[in-house]
């Protein structure tokens, strides 16, 4: 500035320092832009490498995204390779096996065939062997009744002597009445004179032999009747009457009898008499029931059926009541009365089927304890003629009856031969009560065996010669009581629920005022159940000991 002032044209020196200034700023505005061009190069440099690196990063991960591709599905194929490989080993194991188990079954049904081949050789000899001994033993039926009749024929002729020796007698006896003032005289002269001797004599032992001679004929004919028209001995309960004629007048008195028609239902109030059973089953059984009825009344054939579970439980009593609702006759035999008949059981068998064919109505043929005769042939303890009993009633069964509904009755159906268990057509179990059954079956027999004791009419013989049952008084005895003493009883059945309270009636008659309150039921009770637990321990420890 100094300089400016003192140089003559200050002005203009200002003027030429101005414009250099503004070259100089020109100048640095150029290099700024320049600068900035450059800066905005380099930018886009910057951004052109980041951009290249970013599309190499996207090709690199592209690329290793394909490499993983290919390798996993590289990895599937040979999974898939090594799971078709194995699926291929099993499928030829399991062929194989198949083919194993088909040329078992082929042995096996083979075996089985000629074991059939042989059991129907063995029965077709079996018959042939019957036969004859049918043939056999009506030959001998046929020669007895021959000799019976000649026996009976020589019977009335002796019969002819000894009446024409009584009427001599007779006329002996009054002469010697008349003359009883003369009595001996007449004996003297009986005793001197030989021939009247001889015919007294002769008439006396001619009067003995009649006697006897007719008692033992008729001991041997009736044995005859008995055994021609009478009741098999296998049978031990039945509907029918021993013979032919003797349930007629049963059955009439029963059809005019008041409340006949009623039958057993308004004991209990359920349509099934005394038997107490689970709804289910009940109702299964008033099915067969009414089906049974439907196959007679159609001659179509009758169905067998199998009755299993514990003691005491109503299989026996539902045979009954299936029978009665069916209509059918019912007979009722135990499978351990066959072993003690030894070589008779076979016609005992045949007896039992042909008496129950000759039912008009059509017979239910109940078995109880079947394990006892129909149990396993191949078992080392059965006897021959247990087998041969057997084989006789599989033989009777072979096809299905139009006549005769078998129903067998066991704890043990796993015991049953296998031909038995295959001429079953309906199989039954038969549990134990629940709770609402035993309290069912409570008040069923206290009221048979507590309300109704001493209410019962007796007749006049009864009323002078036996002594009146005593009329029991129940006092507090209410349902809540009743169902405390069913959830106790868990695991009674239905026989040990009616001794229970067959034992609370000898409790209250061996009390001094013949009165059952509930202290005296919860003491039966109590005393019940204990003796329950300790059947079942004793019962578990004899099974462990076995």
């Amino acid at each position: 500035m100094k300089e400016i002032e003192a140089s003559p044209q200050p002005k203009k020196v200002f003027e030429i320092i101005k414009k250099r200034e503004e070259t100089r700023q020109a100048e640095f505005a150029g290099k700024a832009a320049e600068f900035k061009a450059m800066q905005a190069q380099a930018e886009t440099e910057r951004q052109r490498v980041i951009y290249d690196e970013q599309k190499k990063l996207a090709q690199h991960q592209a690329q290793t995204k394909s490499q993983m591709a290919r390798y996993e599905d590289e990895l599937a194929r040979k999974r898939m390779q090594a799971e078709n490989e194995s699926q291929r080993a099993r499928n030829q194991e399991l062929v194989k096996l198949q083919e194993e188990s088909s040329i078992r079954q082929e042995q096996a049904r083979r075996a089985v065939e000629e074991q059939i081949q042989a059991q129907r050789r063995q029965t077709e000899r079996e018959k042939a062997d019957l036969e004859r001994e049918t043939i056999r033993i009506r030959a001998m039926a046929e020669a007895e009744g021959r000799a019976h009749e000649a026996k009976l024929s020589e019977d009335v002729n002796r019969r002819k002597l000894i009446d024409q020796a009584n009427a001599e007698r007779e006329k002996w006896v009054a002469a010697i009445n008349t003359s009883f003032d003369h009595i001996g005289g007449g004996l003297k002269a009986i005793l001197t004179d030989q021939n009247k001797l001889v015919v007294a004599v002769g008439g006396v032992t001619a009067l003995a032999a009649g006697i006897y001679t007719t008692r033992e004929g008729a001991k041997v004919i009736w044995s005859y009747v008995d055994r021609i028209l009478g009741q098999p001995t296998l049978i031990r309960e039945s509907s029918r009457g021993k013979y032919p004629w003797s349930g007629i007048f049963s059955r009439s008195t029963s059809s005019l009898a008041p409340g006949a028609g009623k039958g057993s239902a308004s004991k209990t109030g359920n349509g099934f008499g005394d038997v107490i059973l689970h709804p289910s089953l009940q109702k299964r059984i008033l099915h067969l029931a009414g089906a049974t009825a439907n196959t007679k009344s159609n001659q179509a054939p009758f169905r067998n059926m199998l009755f299993y579970g514990p003691p005491g439980t109503g299989k026996t009593m539902a045979a009954r009541e299936l029978a009665q609702k069916s209509g059918l006759d019912y007979a009722l035999m135990t499978g351990g009365d066959v072993a003690p008949l030894g070589s008779q059981a076979v016609t005992k068998i045949h007896q039992l089927f042909d008496w129950a064919k000759k039912s008009k109505r059509g017979l239910l043929l109940f078995i109880d304890e079947a394990d006892a005769f129909l149990c396993e042939r191949n078992k080392t303890y059965m006897s021959e003629a247990q087998r041969s009993a057997l084989n006789a009633l599989l033989f009777r069964t072979g096809d299905q009856s139009k006549d005769i509904v078998l129903a067998l009755a066991t704890n043990r159906p796993g015991d049953l031969d296998s031909a038995v268990a295959d001429r079953i057509d309906e199989v039954l179990e038969f549990p134990l009560p629940g709770q609402e059954e035993r309290f069912k079956l409570l008040k069923l027999y206290l009221c048979k065996y507590i309300a109704q004791a001493g209410s019962g009419k007796s007749g006049l013989f009864q009323s002078l010669f036996k002594k009146n049952q005593q009329k029991i008084e129940v006092n507090g005895l209410t349902d809540e009581l009743l169902m405390e003493a069913a959830a106790r009883t868990e695991g009674f059945s239905g026989r040990e629920i009616a001794k229970l309270m067959a034992s609370v009636q000898a409790a209250v008659y061996g009390s001094e005022n013949c009165v059952l309150d509930p202290s005296l039921f919860r003491e039966v009770v109590d005393y019940k159940v204990a003796e329950h637990q300790q059947r079942k321990k004793l019962g578990v420890a004899g099974g462990g000991g076995n």
